[in-house]
């Protein structure tokens, strides 16, 4: 770790990758590069996956979906992924039965949608957990009251469910226990990038730090133009734009496992699942222009309300809880739904320095994107011998009982590999 001594330009602690952001990427990224051997300091301003690493579909899978506008290369990855993350957090990252009804007003029949799963499964290596089979579609109808009028076909598959807070607490409690400092709450000020260094001045508590490294890496999701505004010299605006989900919890909870359906209103794909003891419902596409305009509309709540009712009549569709979370795509024309997942990323090298950005990607590739991202930007850091492979490292969340917020204190020089600790309940 970076010793603290006379604070003058070229006395400033000292790390090799500065990590702005504490959502799964940012963590991800922090997690690789103590894994390589490297000094990492992380800030997030907030808490652990504030943004959208804690308002996704809490789901782990291969975007199946995705297959439709030929993301072969991302469905296969994601179906890596979505391996690697059963094994290594059995505890966060369980397999679970998926359910696709096909109705006679269905935009796919059961034709397409038997060769999508054959597709699937091939992309994940024809293994067991990527199988299908075809079911009768009255057993779901008395299960959880799925309409059977019209229904021609039901297919089901597995696919992965997670806590995508937790999953994000437990990537941060990796990297730290690999020598990683988090210091959360942290909000950058200023990042000053010349030669071989960029300076990084961030507001910490009720004071201000300094700190150098020859990496930083922007990894904020939806506020990456608001950091790159803050990087000097000035980095553009990446070429993104914001949609925004939305997700409905109601009573009762789903009991057959995940429903991927139909909207009634556009053909729109979207789940109804179970989410702790509720039916989770969701997701909606909305552009917004800022992420302080990101919430839950009417509008939104009253078409996830109309689309579970068309296929569960009798279920009750009062809201819980609404929440939302901002999507990052790359700008473009076009229905988002169709748009690709890739992350958008930039990389900006001077004389041995880089501030990278990552903005977008999927919860399911965190890990992929991480790694990716890491060989970009290795060549600006000494070689070292490598403590770990994040693909072999085991995740648990540090504090199993509590689903909520994670409060992590700056570690001290004598205590920089103990473990994540957590504000109990």
């Amino acid at each position: 770790m970076a010793s603290e001594r006379r604070p003058t330009e070229d006395r400033l602690p000292t790390h090799d990758v500065i990590v702005v952001g504490g959502g799964i990427v940012g963590a991800g990224i922090a997690q690789g590069c103590a894994a390589r051997g490297w000094s990492v300091l992380l800030l997030e301003a907030s808490s652990p996956a504030a943004g959208t690493s804690s308002r996704s579909s809490k789901l782990i899978h291969g975007g199946l979906r995705y297959l439709e506008t030929g993301q072969l290369g991302l469905v296969r990855e994601s179906l890596r992924e979505r391996a690697i993350l059963t094994r290594v957090a059995p505890s966060l990252v369980r397999l679970v039965p998926f359910h696709i009804p096909v109705y006679r007003d269905s935009a796919r029949g059961p034709l397409t949608i038997r060769a999508g799963l054959s597709l699937y499964s091939l992309l994940g290596g024809l293994r067991p957990e990527s199988r299908f089979v075809r079911l009768e579609p009255e057993a779901l109808a008395a299960r959880d009251g799925l309409t059977s009028e019209g229904l021609r076909a039901v297919y089901r598959y597995q696919d992965g469910q997670t806590d995508d807070a937790a999953l994000t607490r437990a990537v941060l409690a990796s990297a730290r226990s690999l020598g990683a400092e988090v210091r959360i709450p942290a909000e950058l000020e200023v990042a000053e990038q010349s030669g071989d260094r960029v300076r990084v001045r961030f507001s910490a508590g009720e004071g201000t730090s300094t700190a150098t490294a020859p990496v930083v890496v922007l990894a904020a999701g939806p506020w990456a133009n608001e950091l790159r505004a803050l990087c000097h010299p000035t980095l553009p605006p990446l070429p993104i734009e914001l949609v925004q989900g939305t997700h409905i919890e109601c009573p009762g909870e789903i009991a057959a496992g995940i429903y991927y359906l139909e909207a009634a209103d556009d053909r729109r794909p979207f789940f109804v699942m179970p989410w702790r003891g509720r039916t989770l419902i969701g997701t909606t596409e909305r552009r917004i222009d800022s992420i302080a305009r990101c919430a839950p509309t009417e509008e939104e709540i009253e078409y996830l309300r109309r689309s579970v009712a068309a296929r569960f009549p009798g279920r009750d569709t009062e809201v819980l809880e609404a929440w939302a979370g901002a999507r990052v795509l790359e700008s473009a024309v076009g229905s988002a739904n169709r748009r690709s997942r890739e992350a958008v990323t930039d990389q900006r090298e001077e004389s041995g320095s880089a501030i990278v950005t990552i903005a977008g990607g999927k919860l399911t590739g965190y890990r992929a994107l991480a790694e990716e991202r890491i060989r970009a930007f290795a060549h600006l850091l000494p070689r070292l011998e490598r403590r770990a492979r994040t693909s072999e490292l085991p995740l648990s969340d540090p504090e199993p009982e509590n689903l909520g917020d994670l409060t992590i204190r700056a570690p001290k020089e004598d205590d920089s590999a103990s473990p994540l600790p957590g504000r109990r309940p």
